[in-house]
């Protein structure tokens, strides 16, 4: 073998490697990240083109914010509800933020 092909292949066994080492993290991690946050938020909400419905109502919300609050620094709680939020698409984004940030405090 050349040593070009020797290079190669050893370079192909790290990146194996790396990404083996990667997939195994992401699998054990115990808390949820910063995205999977946002995303099951989003979920959580029903809204329409102009409004956020039932915020205050939603128990499934302040059971994720409670949990929330135990996994994630508090710098990251509004910028997570602010992009779940903007992932809506909702006209009324400002009103929607200040009721979830109601609602989280009131998860204490």
């Amino acid at each position: 073998m050349k040593s070009t092909d020797i290079a190669r292949s050893d370079r192909e066994l790290k990146r194996a490697r790396k990404k083996a080492e990667y997939i195994e993290n992401k699998l054990n991690r115990d808390s949820l990240s910063v995205g999977d946050y946002i995303n099951q938020l989003h979920e959580m909400m029903f809204f329409d083109a102009q409004k956020v419905y039932g915020i205050s109502e939603n128990e499934d919300l302040l059971m994720k914010f409670v949990e929330m609050r135990v996994d994630q620094p508090e710098k990251q709680w509004e910028t997570i509800i602010r992009k779940a939020v903007r992932k809506t698409k909702v006209a009324q984004k400002e009103e929607a933020v200040k009721e979830l940030m109601e609602l989280l405090e009131f998860a204490e």
